[in-house]
């Protein structure tokens, strides 16, 4: 199969001829149709995050059920899928307690008496693979726990953005925020994450959505996805502007960007016993505070890891928002573009001036 290699962090991603090994007894094999472009791949790809190299990113996918293990009972052959990166075990105390994705997944790794799940098909060397997943390529062995069947009526260009911008924002609001009718939500930045937060908070009844961003065209997205105002956050009294506007200051206040700025922005945005929920991903040695007269205050902050989604259940519900016509998953793809595309890809998201890019192996 081809897939996006990346060698060395820094450097584009290289098109190479990998093979793939058979499923083990709880491994599904899957057809890529479609992956998007996250942040949180760039990450991996600038070095901001360590990964042993070379490896294959990508894990915001949607495909169709190939071949499965001889254990496998969450899939068949046929099944249209979405992955999402928060394998569960099922066991631990997280997965028994519904935090399945605080789980680390341990039980759903290859043991090393496996053989690997990639390799280069020129010489045999090892290709890892990136958050048990690699979707940068045309096909994905997984851990069945890695992924749940869709209705098949749900287009699956649409349904892999689901696998991570949208269960993280939409779960933030269901789950860890989880909003009551009239509440006020200010979200600090408009990029796939953001604006499926500001979409969920709409379908949740929010009495009021703020969104903020640098960028004037993600504004104008966040309108159409139900943001009710746009702050722009280049302005330096944007934190009193979004205080002012709620008489007080929001309810809940969602950090979507991944900056110490942004962060200490949605903390400002707080009104008296507010919550501020941080979901970008940070540089590791970054710290987010609240003060002291924030905490007698009643403020609390909070991570919400993937949206604290049990994804077996809310994966589904987001399909069936979609075809319903509640949830706009339409507006988030800015484009659809070959895998042979996919550094240009990630160039423009570094630009910052589009929502999800979206590779399409089937085009």
């Amino acid at each position: 199969m081809r897939a996006a290699v990346l060698q060395q962090a820094g450097t584009p991603l290289v098109i190479e001829q990998l093979s793939i090994a058979k499923p083990g007894p709880h491994e599904v094999l899957i057809r890529t149709h479609a992956c998007g472009l996250c942040h949180s791949d760039l990450h991996f790809i600038e070095g901001t995050y360590p990964h042993p190299m070379p490896c294959v990113g990508g894990h915001e996918a949607a495909g169709v059920v190939e071949e499965v293990g001889s254990e496998v009972r969450m899939v068949k052959k046929g099944d249209h899928v979405v992955t999402c990166l928060s394998a569960f075990c099922g066991h631990c105390e997280f997965c028994v307690t519904g935090r399945m994705a605080l789980c680390l997944g341990a039980e759903t790794r290859r043991s090393a008496s496996q053989p690997p799940r990639l390799t280069r098909t020129s010489d045999g060397a090892t290709v890892n693979q990136m958050l048990n997943l690699s979707a940068f390529a045309e096909m994905m062995l997984i851990h069945e726990h890695a992924c749940v069947a869709i209705n098949r009526d749900m287009p699956l260009d649409r349904a892999a953005v689901i696998g991570c911008a949208v269960t993280t924002g939409a779960g933030t609001i269901f789950n860890a925020c989880k909003l009551t009718p009239g509440e006020t939500v200010a979200v600090v930045g408009c990029g796939g994450v953001g604006l499926a937060t500001i979409n969920a908070a709409k379908i949740a009844g929010a009495g009021r959505i703020i969104a903020a961003d640098p960028i004037a065209e993600k504004r104008a997205l966040a309108i159409q996805l139900g943001a009710t105002d746009v702050i722009d956050t280049n302005d330096a009294n944007a934190a009193q502007q979004i205080v002012e506007m709620t008489k007080g200051g929001v309810d809940h206040a969602i950090e979507a960007v991944g900056r110490p700025a942004s962060a200490a922005l949605a903390v400002a945005s707080l009104r008296r016993g507010g919550t501020a929920t941080i979901l970008g991903m940070m540089p590791l040695a970054e710290r987010v505070s609240l003060s002291a007269i924030d905490l007698l205050s009643g403020k609390k902050l909070q991570g919400a890891i993937m949206g604290a989604n049990r994804f077996p259940v809310d994966l589904p519900r987001l399909v069936d928002f979609y075809l319903r016509g509640l949830l706009d998953l339409d507006a988030i793809i800015a484009e659809r573009i070959p895998l042979d595309d996919i550094n240009a890809g990630f160039d423009k998201m570094k630009a910052g001036h589009s929502a999800r890019s979206v590779i399409v192996f089937d085009q």
